[in-house]
């Protein structure tokens, strides 16, 4: 709410001034019947009547429009907040929580948000304004029909208040499975070639209708609350109307009041029914909007990365590119790394092989500053981790995972995203040094091609070959490949070869590789194995004095056979 009080005040200025219009009516039509029928003060009082209704309903609409725009507003600033926070959580909490699920919270449980700001805040500030002023003024008419109308208000309001606690616990569980069921949906729509190819989609609809059948179950229990709650309300108010005409017209006939003070009391009755309904289903909706700001709340819970900016550091003459020191690290104290220490020089290339398991894809997390060590430390250009901030440390690397990652939109905008400022020249220079000139020339608009849905128009190779373009555009001081050949044939791979020997020229290269034709080339090799460094050196050193790395580049060789032709490791 702040930022938006001086909206609040006139909105709520106007929705007083509203209420004062609608409530002057009543007292206006009391005069009117009361008067001498036919005379000029008569018809006077209904014209002052249909001005005051105009009155009331250009105010009105004036204040709810504000109060509804400011619910937007509020829920904008919202969204954008929730929107930057999940953009900046730590990347653990990416693994403890649904992708879907994350997404519904700005989606779902936001617009619900904004249904209470713009819709239940409105009616209940309203309600309570007509219903206060209405019932002072029923209590001057006549004190004894407001104790009627008093006591079937309270029957209701007790029943009420017995349902709203189940109403919110509902309407968190109805939240909740809306989340569960929009993380299992993009998670087969994630993998639909996945599901297509393994004829899963029977299986996969039934899990996700699972969570659609848990959704329903949720929404039909708040229904059912919901459902309990409208006709006491209807009832309460219904039957107070009924007995302010049969006990108020007995008054009139027994005069104790007159004919116009019954009408005033009918009129305001009458404006007391939609108030009331307008009240209690605001309350209801708080209730809905609470389980979804709790929701809420809890994303804005969750740990960010901190991108503290640091004092200015001079470089230190250090002679590596990047550096681990004895570091230790585990995902939720299961250890994955114990003690690593290695050395990638600058403009060198630096092979990480190892059994699938041995900590490589850790290396790279922890290069990139997704995660920080336990132990030791990580240190680029000489530099340990403290001495850089996050966005200074990542603007001085690129990474190419493995699952390459292509956004839907154009060859250009996927090229340019780390350096939206690219020359043209610049771009085409990494085209032709990723080997992706014939790619851009057969497409039908070149670099302003759609790439489609997550680089669909795209083969395997021709997306990892955007990747590794992408990383080169944005002149990293040191590149990280994870296993650049994976994904292409032997023509490209002896062009991939030559790529990363050209890179290496530019800046340092560490790679985690599985094919013998791409470590061999290495400037150094790293063997990991149960998260330590096991052996380093070149490829024909490591195979006459590391046993682990014999085996994975010789076939044959574990099983007592006499070495054959070189392949690939065996990771």
């Amino acid at each position: 709410m702040s930022g938006h009080h001086r909206t609040i005040a006139v909105a709520v200025s106007l929705t007083l001034a509203g209420a004062g219009l609608g409530l002057a009516q009543p007292l206006v039509a009391k005069r009117a019947v009361d008067g001498a029928p036919g005379s000029t003060g008569v018809w006077l009082l209904l014209g002052v009547l249909v001005l005051l209704f105009l009155a009331e309903a250009v105010v009105n609409a004036c204040g709810r429009y504000l109060l509804e725009r400011m619910g937007e507003r509020v829920v904008l600033g919202l969204r954008r907040t929730m929107v930057d926070r999940l953009l900046r959580l730590r990347v653990g909490v990416y693994d403890d929580h649904r992708v879907g699920d994350l997404v519904s919270r700005v989606t779902t449980d936001t617009t619900l948000v904004r249904d209470v700001m713009s819709q239940g805040v409105v009616d209940l500030l309203t309600g309570a304004l007509t219903a206060v002023g209405a019932l002072a003024l029923m209590l001057w008419l006549d004190p004894v029909l407001v104790l009627l109308v008093a006591l079937t208000v309270a029957v209701a309001a007790a029943v009420v208040a017995t349902l709203l606690r189940g109403i919110r616990a509902a309407s968190e569980n109805a939240q909740s499975a809306v989340g569960a069921l929009a993380a299992d949906l993009e998670r087969a729509l994630g993998a639909i070639r996945l599901v297509r190819a393994n004829r899963a989609e029977q299986r996969e609809a039934q899990r996700v209708g699972t969570q659609v059948d848990a959704a329903c179950a949720a929404g039909v229990r708040t229904a059912k609350l919901a459902s309990v709650m409208a006709p006491a309300v209807e009832l309460a108010v219904q039957g107070s109307f009924l007995l302010v005409f049969v006990i108020g017209g007995m008054r009139v006939a027994g005069h104790a009041s007159s004919p116009g003070d019954l009408v005033a009391f009918l009129l305001y009755a009458s404006y007391l029914v939609v108030p009331l309904s307008s009240m209690f289903q605001a309350v209801g909706l708080l209730q809905k909007g609470m389980g979804s700001l709790q929701r809420i709340e809890e994303i804005r819970a969750l740990p960010v990365e901190q991108d503290v900016p640091r004092a200015a550091v001079h470089p230190v003459a250090a002679g590596s590119a990047l550096e681990f020191c004895d570091v230790h690290f585990g995902y939720s104290e299961r250890p994955v790394l114990r003690g690593v220490s290695f050395t990638v020089a600058p403009r060198s290339t630096v092979a990480l092989v190892g059994r699938s398991g041995a900590g490589k894809s850790t290396v790279f997390a922890l290069a990139a500053r997704f995660y920080e060590p336990a132990r030791g430390a990580v240190l680029l250009g000489g530099q340990p981790a403290g001495a850089r901030s996050l966005d200074d440390w990542r603007s001085r690397i690129a990474l190419v995972d493995q699952n390459v990652h292509v956004m839907h939109g154009t060859l250009w905008e996927n090229l340019t995203y780390a350096a939206p400022d690219a020359d043209p020249a610049e771009v085409e220079r990494v085209v032709e040094l990723a080997n992706l000139g014939e790619v851009v020339r057969r497409l039908p608009d070149g670099l302003h091609s759609c790439a489609g849905e997550r680089g669909g128009a795209l083969s395997a190779g021709e997306r990892q070959r955007v990747a590794i373009a992408r990383a080169l555009l944005a002149r990293p001081s040191l590149l990280l490949l994870d296993e650049p050949t994976s994904h292409l044939d032997p023509l490209n791979e002896a062009l991939q070869a030559e790529v990363v020997a050209n890179v290496a020229a530019e800046c340092a290269v560490l790679m985690i590789a599985h094919r013998l034709s791409t470590v061999r080339h290495a400037d150094e090799i790293v063997v990991l194995d149960d998260g330590q460094v096991v052996a380093a050196g070149d490829h024909d050193g490591l195979l006459e004095t590391c046993p682990l790395y014999r085996r994975l580049a010789v076939p044959g060789t574990a099983t007592g056979r006499p070495p054959g032709k070189l392949g690939e490791l065996r990771l």
